[in-house]
């Protein structure tokens, strides 16, 4: 055992003696923060820690809840709509939606209003729709047909999804119009 003792002791004092930096490594293996140094404007030498990981503080919203109370055909257009929906905006959501509504059998009938921020209104009057009690999008049940108003536009509107709100696009984030309601059948 000593025979092999001896050679590697010999062979790491030699490491040390002719490898000084590498044998201060294995000494001081703490980490350190690399540091960036600069002149500044008025010619003083400043420093300043290396930033090498960057842990960004998300803004995570909810996702959103199934309602049992609600009328599961109105995930089922949340679904249909998510399928059929673009990247982008063809200026057609309320379009969208009505065919969604359709296809998934919650209206028989196609709804005739031509505005967007009409669609509540006609929603309650004829289809069995209500006005449910929710004033953050967030909050709104998946299914649920959200109605935003504009002075002189038309208006937007959008069904929630689990993990945003679809129209004839499909967004993570509400519309930033004024939200007249959120409307769902039970």
């Amino acid at each position: 055992m000593r025979k092999l003792l001896t050679p590697v002791l010999v062979i790491l004092l030699g490491t040390a003696v002719f490898c000084p930096r590498s044998a201060m490594a294995l000494r001081f293996s703490a980490p350190t923060t690399p540091k960036f140094n600069y002149t500044d404007a008025s010619g003083k030498k400043q420093s300043v820690e290396v930033v090498d990981k960057y842990y960004p503080k998300k803004i995570v919203h909810p996702i959103a809840k199934a309602d049992a109370s609600i009328d599961p055909k109105l995930r089922r257009a949340a679904t249909i709509a998510e399928e059929r929906a673009r990247a982008h905006s063809l200026r057609k959501c309320w379009a969208f939606v009505k065919e969604a509504l359709v296809a998934a059998g919650v209206v028989k009938s196609r709804p005739q209003t031509p505005l967007a921020k009409q669609a509540g209104q006609e929603l309650m009057n004829n289809y069995g729709f209500k006005k449910l009690p929710v004033s953050n999008p967030y909050e709104a049940p998946v299914g649920s047909v959200l109605v935003y108003g504009a002075k002189r536009a038309p208006g937007h509107v959008e069904i929630r999804t689990e993990t945003g709100f679809v129209s004839d696009f499909r967004s993570k984030i509400p519309s930033r119009r004024p939200l007249i309601g959120v409307f769902a059948k039970s």
